[in-house]
């Protein structure tokens, strides 16, 4: 059995930065030299996430206000209260509670099947980092495993 671990480490620009990792995680399966596994890739923080769909530009416009109305900046989160919370505090805090439950909604780490040396993937298929808060040094991790 061979197994792969690495990171991809970047900067995301905005709230809403979509980062399509499919062709650098494409590089790291043909590196891996696995022909038959699993590639899993995980988002390593709490206020971003991890999928799989289509990069089609209105269709990720419209995941930015679906996403905005299911976990609205503008409702009250107890998580947001820096009056009354004292655990996981940061110096330089932001107001994030929306951004922690969109990223449960969506999810830590997606598992794609490696077939024949490639990443099965649909037609369309393309896998995802999405940031949920604001600009930030982010990172995923990926292991790779198989024969």
């Amino acid at each position: 059995m061979k197994t792969l671990a690495k990171e991809i480490k970047f900067k995301t620009k905005k709230k809403y930065d979509f980062r399509d990792t499919t062709e650098k995680i494409e590089e790291m399966v043909a590196a891996s030299k696995v022909k038959n596994g699993i590639v899993n890739v995980q988002s390593l923080h709490t206020s971003s996430a991890v999928y799989v769909n289509e990069n089609e530009p209105l269709l990720l416009k419209d995941l930015q206000e679906n996403w905005r109305t299911l976990f609205s900046p503008t409702q009250r989160y107890h998580h947001d209260n820096m009056h009354i919370r004292t655990v996981n505090v940061c110096k330089d805090e932001c107001k994030n509670g929306h951004s922690h439950c969109n990223a449960v909604v969506l999810g830590t780490s997606v598992s794609l099947n490696i077939v024949k040396g490639k990443i099965k993937l649909g037609k369309w298929q393309r896998m995802f980092f999405v940031e949920l808060d604001r600009s930030r040094d982010r990172g995923v991790s990926v292991m790779i495993v198989g024969e």
